[in-house]
């Protein structure tokens, strides 16, 4: 098994965690895609906040060339 496919074996294990907890609790879908769709425009928002910070600071060499800048 290589480094990369050991990885994403590895993150999926973390992954079942979360989805089993939610299972055991048994909410509707409804609410959970909710509740995913909410965690999502958090992080996402958190993302573009640092991103644009860094451009504008101009300590953005972590992303490289990730979205051209």
């Amino acid at each position: 098994m290589t480094d990369r496919s050991f990885d994403a074996f590895y993150y999926l294990l973390w992954l079942i965690l979360p989805i089993s907890a939610l299972a055991a609790r048994r909410l509707p879908i409804k609410d959970s895609l909710k509740m995913a769709l909410a965690w999502v425009a958090i992080f996402g928002i958190a993302f573009i906040l640092v991103y644009t910070w860094q451009q504008a600071t101009g300590t953005g060499a972590a992303l490289g060339g990730l979205f051209g800048g």
